[in-house]
């Protein structure tokens, strides 16, 4: 499955903000150049390349291979903390908005397998300015699951002991999806999804 085709839930990859289509095309060639052969291996010819375009006309709209990557790095954490935000204000107990969280944030780094695998893990890639203002959006990133969580101890629905830790725990194990999710394995995303969110009541010790 190319960048272009991966979905989540019916929901079509989320380059649509990003204009004029040789700015998404390349951006689209530069997440699949990056997901196969990492971002320091991969030169502008490539992913011009892949665009079907020429080298010069990469610059155009991108100053440099890090402009590329920061931005497909922003817009893929800011879907990523748009989803676990969604879920932690919803209405329901806090098991059922964990539920929520999980569940759809296992689904997107699933379904956007080779996007997510860019967008997190090439982030050391990144110059100091860049990675700060990521690291930023991971922060919040988690303080979204670790409300969540907060809200669940509070009321006694959940045994966790060290809230901080068991928050990694949980964001790490969702992201590592877009690691090893195979499209052609046994289970689609949103059968992962729907596994990791029970596993995940499992380790916050969520009362029946």
């Amino acid at each position: 499955m190319s960048t272009a085709e991966e979905t989540a839930g019916g929901e079509t990859q989320p380059w649509a903000q990003v204009t004029p289509d040789a700015a998404r095309r390349l951006l689209v060639a530069a997440v699949e150049a990056f997901a196969e052969r990492g971002y320091h291996a991969t030169t502008t010819r490539d992913i011009a390349g892949r665009a079907g375009m020429s080298p010069a006309a990469l610059y155009i709209h991108y100053k440099t291979k890090e402009e590329l990557l920061h931005r497909i790095s922003r817009i893929g954490h800011d879907k990523a903390l748009d989803i676990l935000r969604t879920a932690a204000a919803g209405d329901g107990s806090a098991a059922e908005r964990l539920t929520d969280a999980v569940r759809s944030f296992v689904r997107w780094h699933a379904a956007q397998h080779t996007t997510a695998r860019v967008v997190q893990y090439e982030l050391e890639a990144l110059g100091a300015d860049a990675r700060a203002e990521i690291v930023a959006l991971r922060r919040q990133t988690d303080a979204a699951v670790r409300g969540i969580i907060e809200d669940g101890v509070a009321a006694g629905d959940f045994d966790v002991p060290d809230v901080p830790g068991t928050t990694l725990a949980v964001v790490s194990l969702c992201v590592d999806v877009a690691r090893w999710f195979n499209v052609n394995g046994p289970r689609t995303p949103d059968e992962v999804g729907t596994l990791y969110a029970d596993l995940v009541l499992r380790m916050v010790g969520a009362k029946e």
